[in-house]
């Protein structure tokens, strides 16, 4: 039997936000940076992830499958609670193509591109909607 395995070639994008449980240590996200770059560049997926010591914001990209696979292993994931989708939707073109995970974090450098999308003082991404979390990422990547 032959398996049509279609949906590799359907590309999607998923952005979600999700709360860091106090105990997550700059030692700890290292090792979640170096495992999704490992992890995302052996199964096709590429993106971009915002932290900071209490919030991550991410969008990933790839093939749907691999996707889904994805979102399970981070709902279940320990070292973050409450996670939100805030977009999911099909790509023709990836736009994180040359990272398997890009990263930014609030600098000095940067501070105003946070505070420019910000509806408040301190960085929360469950306050943007889609399109300026997406320009968030963007304009973060080109620092």
């Amino acid at each position: 039997m032959i398996e049509n395995n279609t949906d590799a070639h359907i590309l999607v994008s998923m952005t979600y936000a999700s709360r860091a449980n106090s105990d997550v240590s700059a030692n700890d996200f290292n090792e979640i940076l170096q495992q999704a770059q490992r992890n995302n560049a052996a199964n096709g997926i590429t993106g971009m992830l915002i932290f900071n010591k209490d919030y991550f914001l991410q969008t990933i990209e790839g093939p749907r499958a691999q996707i889904n696979r994805l979102l399970y292993s981070l709902i279940a994931d320990q070292r973050h609670h409450d996670l939100q989708l805030i977009e999911t939707r099909e790509l023709k073109h990836r736009l994180w193509a040359k990272w398997s995970m890009n990263y930014a974090s609030p600098t000095e450098e940067n501070a105003a591109i946070y505070l420019k999308y910000s509806t408040t003082v301190s960085f929360n991404p469950y306050l943007l909607n889609a399109e300026s979390a997406n320009d968030l990422m963007r304009e973060l990547s080109e620092v």
